[in-house]
């Protein structure tokens, strides 16, 4: 949506292509690290941005949806993008902005308590736990980095790894054992997420012990996985071996001359809502300089 605002002030013909407009933190209950908005649901925040991109519609920005691509390819003139509904379109450059999804845990409990104390984003949601009991799912860098993220606030934190042994760095593991607020155990089965209207707590195995085990917590931050939504162009440019696009972060170009990308669907370090509107608005800049030198 970022992209398309500064596309159509700057009058580039420009169509947006989307299955829908919001992203993932549409979901998120609160959210109180976009940019000026204290507090705000991501309902709430992704009409704002809606309203603020459709206030742009015109010649020079058509925005289409539901329209999901599946697949773009390179012409002798520039790109073609196909569909799921078999509708083609034909552009100059093209602007992928498709995001990802975080990948799911499959547990017991898990799909009821989603944003209910089960969250995928600790940069977003982790404040709200504040003074409280927590744990995180996953024992690689991101999973002790989110734990490292929580300790800052949170009472307590417990991570728990379904692996025999942590993914992280040592460095990072020996660094965050010092906290007596935090404990980590791994080769663990995760049984079932409990509570009532939100997460009370989670049972696991200890599969060294084989004892069963109820944590109390408020709170549960996963680190299992991100998917990045880069299917429809894994034929067409370079991608990193997590399958996220590859670009030049002074640009947001991609290996092809003609295709930029921006936000969670490409090798950026970090994962956030502002992040990811300023990659498409660098995008779009570079865009804009790359037509006008033709």
């Amino acid at each position: 949506m970022s992209a398309g605002v500064y596309a159509a002030r700057k009058k580039l013909k420009t169509l947006l292509l989307a299955e829908e407009i919001g992203g993932q933190s549409v979901v998120a209950p609160e959210i109180q690290n976009w940019i000026g908005e204290i507090s705000i649901s991501g309902a709430d925040l992704a009409k704002k941005i809606e309203a603020h991109l459709r206030h742009y519609e015109s010649e020079f920005l058509t925005i289409k949806t539901p329209s999901k691509v599946i697949k773009a390819v390179k012409t002798e003139t520039g790109f073609a993008v196909t569909t799921k509904n078999g509708e083609n379109y034909e552009g100059k450059t093209v602007l992928v902005a498709t995001g990802g999804r975080r990948r799911k845990l499959e547990v017991k409990g898990a799909d009821i308590f989603e944003q209910k104390g089960l969250t995928y984003c600790a940069s977003c949601d982790g404040p709200l736990f504040t003074g409280q009991d927590v744990a995180v799912i996953g024992g690689g860098n991101a999973g002790f980095g989110t734990a490292g993220q929580l300790l800052a606030y949170c009472k307590s934190v417990a991570l728990l790894e379904m692996a025999p042994a942590f993914r992280a760095e040592q460095i990072t593991i020996d660094k965050l054992s010092k906290n007596p607020n935090f404990k980590a155990i791994n080769n663990i089965e995760l049984i079932e997420i409990t509570g009532d209207k939100f997460v009370s707590g989670l049972i696991y195995k200890n599969k060294t012990t084989n004892e069963t085990i109820t944590l109390l917590v408020t709170g549960i931050f996963v680190e299992v996985g991100f998917i990045p939504n880069t299917e429809i162009v894994k034929d067409l440019v370079k991608l990193n071996p997590q399958n996220m696009i590859m670009v030049n972060h002074q640009t947001q170009q991609t290996s092809v001359v003609g295709i930029w990308a921006a936000g969670d669907c490409t090798d950026n370090l970090y994962h956030q809502n502002n992040i990811a509107a300023g990659d498409a608005v660098e995008a779009v800049e570079d865009i804009y300089g790359y037509l006008k030198s033709k």
